[in-house]
């Protein structure tokens, strides 16, 4: 069976409050951890709404100390927001505590709007580039202390010290981050869930071009996509017009809460709109175990990926952890290689 992961954003639903969507995350890594998923990876995001957190560094010790064997990171960390040493000394502080058990995956978009990206980064030293494979190169010469002798970097010992980092791993949903991961020898993570670049394209690009390094000895690619799965292909196209309404309101601009499934099936939606979620379902997989496993299973196929990672933005937390269940029990083949 293929490895299954879980990316939670902690949505914040109609209703409810950010507070209880933490509590939420929470909850569903414990049970996720219980079932047997590989991976729970928390995102960065800021002025939304939708998403409780911003902080992923913080909800990810949280969840480690609420999880037993589940590996615990982030998906990820917008590195373009932060400088590289300060993610170096958070993130080998959180392998310290929970070692074998961190990851580290790094965007390369602010995860924001213009204005708000500006109040994250304004005091910190303004270049007016795309500066991510700057940042990327310096936290890995900050890592193996590799700056040459004369640079003011190489007196710098990020502490707590004699604790490596953990798994890097480069996020994207096109393929420039498929191209370097390779290039530089990390595992990579699609974004099939939101990507309008073809993720068979990006997903094999990273394995042909794959460089083995110290970092990664073999390419490790994990495919993010949006499933909602329930007992019944009726039951789930329920559950799953919440992100229907939830995806219209973006494509405006409105990043509020997840509506309640009758909102949704109530709301008068134009024919513009139901295109508009007719192309979103072709990113989006509904349905009962079968329903989804098909759709699925070609994906994997299609795209060699090594892993898959699945991401539900559902408004029921009940019916979002059932989900969850019913997709660990599904029979997912890993793809042939090669």
């Amino acid at each position: 069976m293929i490895p299954l992961s879980v990316l939670d954003l902690s949505f914040v639903t109609s209703g409810s409050t950010p507070a209880q969507a933490l509590r939420n995350t929470l909850d569903l890594a414990r049970h996720t951890d219980e079932l047997g998923y590989t991976r729970f990876w928390v995102a960065e995001h800021h002025n939304l709404p939708s998403v409780a957190s911003g902080a992923p560094d913080i909800m990810i010790g949280q969840i480690a100390a609420v999880t037993e064997r589940i590996r615990v990171g982030s998906g990820g960390v917008m590195l373009p927001n932060h400088a590289p040493l300060m993610v170096a000394e958070r993130f080998k502080l959180l392998e310290a505590l929970y070692p074998g058990r961190i990851d580290l995956g790094l965007g390369r978009a602010p995860g924001t709007d213009p204005v708000t990206s500006y109040a994250l980064r304004r005091m910190q030293e303004e270049r007016g580039r795309d500066d991510f494979l700057e940042r990327l190169q310096e936290l890995l010469l900050l890592e193996t202390r590799s700056f040459p002798p004369d640079h003011p970097f190489r007196k710098i010992e990020i502490m707590p010290s004699g604790v490596p980092l953990p798994p890097i791993w480069l996020l994207g949903s096109s393929d420039y981050s498929a191209h370097l991961s390779a290039q530089v020898g990390l595992g990579f993570g699609f974004a099939h869930h939101f990507a309008t670049h073809d993720a068979t394209d990006a997903m094999l690009a990273y394995r042909r071009g794959f460089q083995p390094s110290q970092w990664l000895a073999q390419p490790h690619a994990i495919l993010t996509v949006a499933v909602i799965c329930a007992e019944t292909d009726e039951e789930a196209e329920r559950l799953a017009a919440s992100a229907d309404l939830g995806f219209v309101r973006r494509m405006r601009g409105e990043f509020g809460p997840i509506p309640t499934p009758e909102e949704a099936l109530a709301y008068p939606y134009t024919p513009a709109d139901r295109e508009m979620i007719r192309r979103n379902r072709e990113r989006l997989f509904v349905g009962a175990p079968e329903t989804v496993r098909k759709r699925l299973q070609s994906l994997i196929d299609e795209t060699k990926a090594d892993e898959l990672m699945v991401t539900s933005a559902m408004y029921d937390h009940e019916a979002r952890k059932r989900s969850y269940d019913l997709i660990r029990a599904i029979d997912l083949r890993p793809a042939v290689q090669g």
